[in-house]
This record gives C-alpha cells, structure tokens and sequence, in this order.
C-alpha cells in the first residue's frame, strides 16, 4: 500500500479518536493533536494545499499550549482561596481542568478581524507566490483554524462555530483534491461540530468539567 494512502488512514483513525475526546472536552485530545500535525504535514505537502502544510507547524504549538493550559487550569487559580488550593495538590491524580465559557464581545470582534486578516493575507501569498490551484478555500480553511484553535485551547464555546465553517469547508476541498478518506473524515467532524456545540453548551451551563 502507497505511504500516503497508509498515512490518511493513519490520520483518519487518530482524528476519530480527537474528535471523541473535544466532543467531551476531554483533556487528552491533545495527545492527538500532538501526533496529527505530523501526519497531515506530509499529506497536505504532496498534494499542494501549502497553507493546510503550514498551519500543521502552527497545530503543533498551540497543541502543547492547549495541554498546558486545559490540565493546569489557566482559569485564574492564582485567585483561589487557600482551601481551594489545597485541594487541587492533595487531587494529583486528577487533572484541573479549564471551564467551558463564552468567548467575551471585544475578543470575538479581534477574533474576526486576525481570521479576516490572515484570510486574505494568505490567499495573496498562495495566489502568487505558490502554484496553489485552491487559494481561496485553502487560505479561508488556514486563516479560521488558526483562530479556531486559539479558542479552543482558552475552551471558548464558540470555537466550535468556527470549526463547523472549516470542516465543511474542508471537507469539499479534500474530496476536490483526492484525499477522499480525510474528506469522509471532515464530513463526519461538520456534523459532529453541531452536536458538539449544544453539549459544551449543556456542560457550561452545569458547571466545570473534569476528565
């Protein structure tokens, strides 16, 4: 079997088992999204969708970031009473978790602005500096996952409106540039985003989450 066919469905496997964990806000989503960029990377290079290749490098980073920050509790502990801190130290079993929260009006509004700067940005880069035979849907799909994956790794809510508008989108742009397997695999993460979206709603609405 070709290496690439054996990398997709490599990637395929570790992306259903990603999108099981974010649906339940689980921690260890990011071991997989450690793993992902690698895979992806080498995909996405052979078949010329360069601004996905890159964005990899980027996955790679805020990957560790989102670890660090959703198992630490970035979440203003520093403010916690005394009792509070010692009940995570005694809970070292446990892994402090980040609570699910609405991403606040000014930040969404910068949010739009970085993803419609990098949108276009990239979409000139790729149009002329690159044999790109996609550089609108390529450039849209880059520019929003990067903005994507910051609220996820801070567990706004509404990162997953972002990824609903990326997986569609991708999930057309594998199929049109025969990668069919990560194309299945964006469909089912499209309607799964929407699911998604209403349980992280119900999680936040019931308090902090744990894994």
């Amino acid at each position: 079997m070709p290496i690439d066919k054996i990398l997709e469905i490599l990637g395929f496997t570790i992306g259903l088992l990603y999108l099981w964990w974010e649906y339940h806000a689980d921690w260890r989503m990011w071991y997989a999204s450690m793993v992902m960029p690698a895979i992806s990377m080498w995909i996405y290079f052979s078949k010329g969708i360069y601004a996905d290749f890159a964005i990899n490098i980027y996955y790679l980073v805020i990957a560790i970031y989102g670890f660090i920050v959703w198992t630490r509790g970035h979440n203003k502990i520093a403010k916690s009473d005394c009792s509070e801190l010692s009940e995570l130290s005694d809970s070292s079993d446990k892994a402090t978790t980040l609570p699910i929260t609405n991403i606040p009006g000014k930040m969404l509004f910068a949010c739009v602005a970085v993803f419609l700067v990098l949108w276009v940005g990239l979409y000139l880069i790729l149009n002329y500096l690159t044999d790109s035979t996609v550089p609108i849907p390529d450039a849209f799909t880059t520019a929003l996952s990067i903005v994507g994956m910051w609220m996820l790794a801070r567990k706004y809510l509404q990162q997953w409106i972002a990824w609903i508008l990326v997986d569609a989108v991708c999930t057309f742009l594998y199929w049109y540039k025969g990668i069919p397997l990560y194309a299945i695999l964006y469909a089912i993460y499209t309607v799964i985003a929407f699911f998604g979206y209403r349980k992280w709603l119900r999680m936040m609405h019931d308090g902090p989450t744990s894994s």
